[in-house]
């Protein structure tokens, strides 16, 4: 073997092997592709939990405009989310089986995202008679509710089950007409800036929790 060939012969190898590994790469990327969040419609959506007015929706589907008041007494509406990432859920504040595992888990994920400015967090009362701004204030006190990340709101009872029904659709039409005949979800409804719903989670479970953290991340990535 002429080793003075082969010593002339190791810079072109080197950048053969080095452009071999680009293009490797390269193609790797191309085919691969970029994971992306479903956005969903209603008709996605198991039909109990949609309004029958915008069931046969399948495009387009966008959170409607609302006007709440939160634990201060502050109007809160889209505005407040506008160009904001948003996990959206549904309880009240005497609930004792899943609320209070739903709202703890929120409180976790204001604490992964407290210097995002990017992500907030929209909790409604389904009993907004009962839950007053004070009962939210000492509510929100107690939870550990950072005002300028997570609005606890109440409001006009059917504006929150419009809401709930033909926006979020995280509510059962199971009610009786009683002051508690919202049947919500353990759901958390995560919202992107264009005001689409991009995922749904049960707030109950720690794996699904850390899939929303993912996904918000995730959400955080598309252009």
């Amino acid at each position: 073997m002429d080793l003075k060939f082969f010593k002339k012969s190791i810079p072109t190898l080197a950048v053969m092997a080095v452009f071999s590994v680009l293009m490797i790469y390269a193609i790797y990327t191309l085919l691969t592709p970029e994971k992306k969040l479903p956005v969903f419609n209603p008709a996605d959506v198991n039909p109990k939990l949609v309004d029958e007015s915008v069931v046969h929706v399948r495009r387009n589907h966008k959170i409607a405009d609302f006007e709440l008041i939160n634990q201060n007494g502050d109007t809160i509406t889209y505005a407040d989310y506008e160009g904001k990432i948003f996990v959206a859920d549904f309880f009240f504040t005497r609930c004792l089986t899943i609320c209070p595992v739903m709202t703890n888990n929120i409180g976790k994920l204001q604490e992964v995202f407290l210097n995002d400015d990017d992500v907030k967090f929209l909790s409604h009362s389904v009993t907004p008679v009962m839950d007053s701004v004070p009962i939210l204030k000492a509510y929100a006190i107690k939870k550990g509710v950072i005002d300028k990340k997570w609005n606890i709101t109440t409001g006009p009872k059917p504006h929150i089950y419009n809401l709930a029904r033909k926006s979020y659709f995280a509510v059962l039409d199971e009610g009786d007409g009683g002051l508690q005949d919202f049947v919500h979800t353990e759901n958390f409804v995560l919202v992107d800036k264009k005001r689409q719903i991009r995922g749904f989670y049960d707030g109950t479970d720690n794996e699904e929790i850390e899939r929303l953290i993912e996904d918000i991340k995730l959400l955080q990535k598309e252009k």
